[in-house]
């Protein structure tokens, strides 16, 4: 056999952010996620990961990315052990290269959602096993892979079609889309005021990916140019979690707002070419605490999307929040279970 065949190519790799993958293996994942989501219709078993232990480390609290991590690995055949920050020492009682090396002693695995960027690569360096980016402030690969996934399974293709993401340009959503739509060859617009376009480096990143896979990036304060000939809005929340900053962020953001005015300019609203997308939670009511103080605060009962898109024909939100599972399943088998994957 030749000594440079590799059985899978994705075999003991960590995912920590998009550019970890090529295009094409960026590519796969989506098929690859897409093809487990439909075993699990058809109640097909695919314990790839039969016999694993995988260490969930939540720094931040979520309920899709928790969820999706835990369904993920019992439908794999592995075993998920969910540990928050009271559980963990990540940097305060314990180095993260200590951590990581007692934990790769004893996990198969590791996701970590948090704060840094530095601590899920430090994971990565000294664990010796898979690590997954659940969430940092940089980069969130185990949205963006479901997200693309949602979008082909409305559409049937990537290339070609365009994303304009309203809101926070800075975010790690805009900044992981924006990077992973250009892998893709999705044309993708960051619509966002001035003072929340992305940072020049990440641009000039996107549009490298661009130049190869024939994408066209765009970043705007201009609502109207950048939605037109859209198929997918998509919005993420306006603060962030971590950020305190409501009453600058909402006076900022407000023209951004994902209503059915902004659906229309898309020229796309009247056929079956565009959809709404949200990684969620959304704050288009009033029915949460948040919600109920920003409306006391500012007069406003709907902050980056109404709740007339929000419950419109073109709300994807929740076949993408569903995708979160399948998306990381895919991620987890290709890295973790020793599938035959030789080149892609």
């Amino acid at each position: 056999m030749d000594k440079n065949f590799k059985q899978n190519v994705f075999q003991g790799r960590s995912i920590l952010a998009e550019t970890d993958l090529t295009p094409a293996e960026l590519n796969y994942l989506v098929d690859f996620g897409l093809h487990l989501k439909q075993l699990k219709k058809d109640n097909i078993p695919h314990k790839y990961l039969e016999g694993k232990n995988i260490a969930l480390l939540f720094e931040k609290a979520s309920t899709r990315t928790r969820s999706s991590f835990v369904t993920a690995s019992i439908e794999l055949g592995a075993h998920p052990d969910y540990q928050g920050k009271d559980d963990i020492h990540l940097g305060t009682k314990e180095s993260v290269e200590d951590t990581a090396k007692v934990l790769g002693r004893m996990y198969d695995g590791i996701e970590f959602r948090g704060f840094k960027q530095s601590v899920v690569e430090g994971l990565a360096k000294y664990s010796g096993v898979p690590v997954w980016n659940g969430l940092t402030d940089e980069w969130h690969p185990t949205q963006t892979i479901p997200d693309l996934m949602t979008v082909k399974e409305n559409f049937g293709t990537l290339k070609g079609k365009t994303l304009a993401f309203m809101g926070d340009g800075r975010n790690n959503v805009a900044h992981s889309l924006m990077i992973g739509c250009a892998m893709v060859g999705m044309n993708v617009r960051i619509v966002a005021p001035k003072e929340l376009f992305p940072a020049q480096d990440q641009i000039d990143l996107a549009n490298e990916y661009a130049k190869k896979s024939g994408a066209d990036v765009m970043v705007t304060d201009d609502i109207d140019q950048g939605v037109k000939g859209a198929n997918v809005i998509y919005t993420d929340v306006w603060v962030s979690m971590g950020e305190d900053n409501w009453e600058e962020r909402v006076n900022l953001l407000k023209p951004y707002q994902v209503n059915m005015d902004v659906m229309k300019k898309t020229g796309n609203a009247d056929g079956d070419d565009l959809i709404f997308m949200h990684c969620l939670p959304a704050f288009h009511d009033t029915n949460t605490e948040y919600g109920q103080n920003v409306q006391a605060k500012y007069g406003i009962h709907e902050m980056e999307v109404t709740d007339e898109v929000f419950n419109s024909r073109y709300a994807r939100q929740f076949d993408e929040a569903e995708n979160r599972k399948h998306g990381i399943k895919a991620m987890m088998a290709a890295t973790l279970g020793n599938l035959f994957i030789p080149e892609v």
